[in-house]
């Protein structure tokens, strides 16, 4: 497996700047998601790992070697893209061998076997691999796909919304498994998506992305804990946190515009009175829709709680975030 560098790579498509001076480095081993709305250069990022685009300036290196002028086959890395991409006239086994079966590999046949034997059991899919394609369920093709980068045994794994298509369950299902198989791999993956979930249970780093720059890297909790901005803030946690008025609870620190409240930060039971507007009763725990001076606010409660539309309930933050005018965070 191999580190994988970005030194000040910038790239545009006609007045479009998809990438600016963007540095990163995905340490060995690492999973690393890119968080980010389209547009924010996530798989452009990609692209210039893979070869598939050349940075119009700045340096990609993967396991300490430049990787300027080298094809995507020479870089040695698998990417699995959002459709499935297989070859809908073969076998699953066929699709799957596809690769190995490269000038560039020359992977004896025993091997091929071996390979795409062990990958279809790790992946559920031993029993499908005589079938077409076109004869899989969209879960089964994705799963295939996922497999056709597996077994090439690269130095980076290059995964661009992978699970998007794809059903809640499986989806799921589908997060423990790729986790399950970069950890057993000891490999490097970088992987985008737009779903914070998948973010907060598959990565050891997360890297927010906006507009071609990177606004935060570091551990999910760490962005999670400590977030940099309110744009850094808002990419992780479910409900989203709630940015209010920095005064609404009382008097703020100098040169605060908005507080950042995620919904365990807002204490209840004591404080202003905020008007329960909706109480959503998940199972595990129950979320309620406040407004407090016309300010509306989202927080968590007990599973079993009896507050109902209409009641009262006394709330104050707690370890607040604070955010100046430009959405910084301050001390």
């Amino acid at each position: 497996m191999a580190e994988v560098k970005l030194e000040q790579v910038c790239k545009s498509f006609g007045p479009t700047r998809a990438l600016q001076y963007l540095s990163i480095t995905v340490p060995d081993g690492a999973f690393v998601v890119l968080l980010g709305p389209t547009g924010a250069g996530k798989t452009t990022l990609l692209r210039m790992v893979s070869g598939l685009d050349r940075p119009d300036t700045g340096t990609v290196m993967i396991g300490g070697g430049a990787m300027t002028g080298l094809t995507p086959a020479q870089r040695n890395v698998a990417m699995v893209f959002q459709q499935y991409s297989l070859y809908p006239h073969l076998t699953v086994r066929e699709n799957m061998e596809f690769p190995l079966k490269s000038p560039l590999l020359r992977t004896p046949r025993a091997e091929i076997t071996r390979r795409v034997a062990e990958v279809a059991e790790i992946l559920q899919i031993s029993h499908k691999l005589d079938n077409k394609a076109t004869a899989l369920s969209g879960g089964e093709m994705q799963r295939v796909s996922i497999g056709r980068a597996l077994v090439r045994n690269p130095s980076v794994y290059l995964m661009d919304e992978p699970l998007s298509s794809l059903d809640a369950k499986l989806r799921a299902d589908l997060r423990v498994e790729l986790k399950n198989i970069q950890a057993n791999l000891g490999a490097t993956f970088i992987y985008v998506t737009h779903d914070q979930i998948e973010a907060m249970t598959m990565a050891t780093h997360v890297g927010v992305l906006d507009r071609g720059r990177l606004v935060q890297f570091g551990t999910p909790r760490e962005i999670y804990e400590n977030p940099v901005s309110i744009y850094a803030a808002g990419r992780l946690g479910q409900p989203h946190i709630n940015i209010l008025p920095a005064d609404l609870f009382g008097p703020a620190p100098p040169g605060a515009a908005k507080i950042g409240l995620r919904p365990e930060q807002i204490l209840q039971g004591q404080g202003q009175d905020a008007l329960v507007k909706r109480v959503e009763h998940l199972g595990d725990q129950t979320r309620l829709h406040l407004t407090l001076h016309n300010h509306d606010l989202i927080t968590v409660t007990d599973a079993h709680t009896a507050l109902t539309s209409g009641d009262i309930v006394q709330i104050q933050p707690q370890r607040p975030f604070y955010f100046d005018a430009t959405g910084a965070r301050i001390a």
